[in-house]
């Protein structure tokens, strides 16, 4: 879409023009407008969730698909579910924000218009409850990271004191209870899609929602129809630094405070299971499917697996950055390792996907420089990654009678840097640090480790070969 309102392009502004990098994202100052008019979309889509990684990913395909099809029915509701940053900094730009791609050339960068509505669920949660109960709305989408479902275990925690004060009655503020208290107010059905790295996150997040609706004894009618279709996602979107926004400020000659980062790379796997009508995410780049759970299970064990690996040795390393990281020759080949050795052999691809292929290109993508994401925050969670990411194989490795020995290095060093970082950044931080207090010695610290029920089931702990492997790893690297 073309319209002279937007400005003439950066290179032909006169000096008093680029007073312009000063003031925020409009559409009266733009240089080149989103590819669709956002004055134009109608709320569709509701996104639990609001942070970066949405805005590089689900909300760039739903744009690309309204640019395909022409529908204007699909602008989404974002909302934040902690803090009011997001809200404040796209407030006032309209609901525009850039995506600035670094790869190995040139960085490039585009405006996203998709989101026409900023909710904050601490300030106003029955409105995020009236967005999802909308009959406007027949999609919610959610990436609030694996802590953000209150699990434990295979199923809801019901013993999560702010799952408990949802089911009291207040507004809810856990995404399980915004999902119910929706579709108790819904006459019809809805598609629910989950976007984090959960296993089966679809069917995952429905058990959920139904432990729920058993623990208030009573389950509404909208919800039979509901559906929960497996998604899996992949795009690397690293922490917007200053240095990014300045350099968005240069492309764009205006300031734009909500800019993401993220590298040229975007997937997205849906299973084709809707209660209702949706965008035309496959006009936009998504890739629907009868079967996520290969696409699913690859990326869990080979990218995000290597990339909590890179994240505990490299930051143990005092590297600061995964591309730095990969840059030792060391690390680099133990990443690779752990590819062949250990999880491509607990794989059966889906038809299309070369696993060695693949996971060359997975080192690649972690290598560039210029999306300097940091080691620290890929290691965040650990307790809640360590699961889904590593101790699946670990289990089909031990099945099969073979010797986990990369994987395993990977979750020993999880534990050192458990016991390594003071302000570790995880849901169970105070659990963890207070195993690890007492420990002296790399065994007592396996051991304490271990013990973690929430994290490590019986079957690993009692695993000898397992726990013989995790001491000569923290052995080897508390020396």
């Amino acid at each position: 879409m073309e319209n002279s309102s937007f400005g003439t392009p950066p290179d032909q502004r006169h000096t008093t023009e680029r007073c312009r990098s000063l003031s925020r994202l409009s559409l009266t100052n733009l240089p080149v407008a989103p590819a669709v008019d956002p004055r134009s979309l109608s709320v569709g889509v509701v996104h639990l969730g609001l942070g970066a990684f949405h805005r590089a990913h689900q909300a760039v395909v739903t744009e690309r698909a309204a640019v395909a099809t022409g529908s204007t029915r699909w602008g989404i509701a974002g909302v934040s579910q902690r803090s009011t940053t997001v809200r404040d900094q796209l407030a006032p730009q309209d609901g525009l924000y850039s995506v600035l791609e670094r790869g190995l050339g040139d960085p490039s960068i585009q405006v996203i218009g998709s989101i026409r509505e900023v909710l904050t669920a601490p300030e106003d949660p029955d409105a995020v409850v009236a967005r999802i109960a909308d009959p406007a709305v027949s999609v919610v989408t959610l990436t609030v990271t694996e802590k953000g479902y209150r699990a434990a275990g295979s199923g809801l925690d019901l013993n999560d004191p702010e799952i408990q004060a949802d089911l009291t009655g207040r507004p809810p503020r856990t995404v399980v209870g915004q999902l119910a208290a929706g579709l108790a107010r819904r006459d019809e059905p809805l598609t629910i899609v989950s976007c984090d790295n959960l296993v089966a996150n679809g069917p995952f997040l429905r058990r959920l929602v139904t432990e729920y609706f058993d623990a208030l004894g009573k389950v509404p009618s909208a919800f039979e129809t509901t559906r929960f279709p497996a998604s899996m996602v992949d795009r690397i979107v690293p922490a917007t630094t200053d240095a990014d926004r300045d350099e968005a400020a240069r492309l764009l000659s205006v300031r734009d405070e909500a800019v993401v980062v993220a590298e040229p790379f975007l997937q997205w796997i849906i299973e084709d299971d809707f209660a209702g009508a949706r965008p035309a995410w496959e006009q936009g780049g998504a890739v629907l499917t009868a079967d996520v759970a290969p696409w699913e299970q690859a990326k869990l064990r080979m990218l995000n697996a290597t990339h909590s690996m890179l994240a505990y040795l490299g930051a143990l390393r005092g590297y600061e950055t995964i591309a730095e990281t990969v840059r030792d020759e060391e690390l680099e080949g133990l990443a690779r390792q752990l590819m062949t050795d250990d999880v491509v052999p607990t794989l059966s691809p889906p038809d299309g996907l070369d696993l060695a292929a693949y996971g060359e290109s997975v080192l690649e993508r972690f290598a560039n420089p210029a999306l300097k994401h940091r080691t620290r925050q890929v290691a965040m969670d650990g307790s809640v990654k360590l699961p889904v990411r590593m101790l699946g194989t670990v289990r089909d490795r031990l099945a099969a009678g073979a010797e986990p020995r990369t994987i395993s290095l990977a979750v020993a060093a999880w534990m050192v840097y458990v016991l390594q970082t003071p302000d570790l950044d995880d849901p169970q931080s105070d659990r963890l640090k207070t195993a690890v207090a007492a420990t002296s010695n790399p065994t007592q610290l396996v051991d304490a480790l271990l013990a973690v029920d929430s994290i490590f089931t019986p079957d690993l702990r009692d695993s000898t070969l397992f726990r013989e492997l995790l001491i000569n790893h923290a052995t080897a690297l508390t020396n």
